[in-house]
């Protein structure tokens, strides 16, 4: 990678966290160039323009957490995969880690509010997520399928974000707790 690239992949990286952690609107340019080490004035020589940066950020943090299911599923042993990206979505740590984690869960409510590019790469993800989902799931391929991956995907997002807005500890163990007792086919 040439210098240029590397320094546009750290900004990416820095700035898929900060608006994990911050929002769209809570996260600006200096802040990111500054945490990348890099002066605000090389901005422009890596994006057009501040949305371009957030679209980009929002492709590389759909890109990560896409990227660390598939781990997860390939991890799980044979017929458990399912069960293990529950369990490492509604995990203590995923929770704790907005800053890292799953995109959608952080900025959800923010979404619909951003650009075009933005919401095109938080739609590429979700997709990308479902589909993963539903190779999980017994009758892949089957629409029905398709769509207990979505409503189990719907289900670890809205989870996440509720446990994360709470400010009791237990409530937010239970929460997780009560979606993976509705949504583990192991539980049954």
């Amino acid at each position: 990678m040439s210098r240029k690239e590397i320094s546009h992949d750290r900004i990416l990286e820095v700035a898929a966290r900060a608006i994990r952690r911050s929002g769209y609107d809570g996260t600006a340019v200096a802040d990111i160039m500054k945490e990348a080490g890099l002066t605000h004035g090389g901005f422009y020589a890596h994006f057009a323009s501040r949305d371009a940066l957030l679209a980009e950020a929002a492709d590389r943090a759909g890109a990560d957490s896409v990227a660390l299911a598939t781990r997860v599923v390939a991890a799980a042993p044979p017929g458990q995969a399912l069960q293990a990206i529950m369990r490492a979505y509604l995990s203590p740590e995923h929770i704790a880690a907005i800053e890292n984690g799953c995109p959608v869960s952080a900025l959800g409510s923010e979404m619909p509010r951003q650009s075009p590019e933005v919401r095109r790469a938080a739609t590429l993800h979700i997709k990308e997520m479902i589909d993963l989902i539903a190779r999980q799931l017994p009758g892949w391929g089957k629409q029905e399928t398709h769509e207990q991956a979505m409503a189990l995907l719907c289900a670890l997002i809205g989870t996440t974000m509720i446990a994360r807005a709470v400010d009791d500890p237990a409530l937010s163990e239970a929460l997780c707790a009560a979606t993976m007792k509705q949504f583990n086919p192991a539980a049954e």
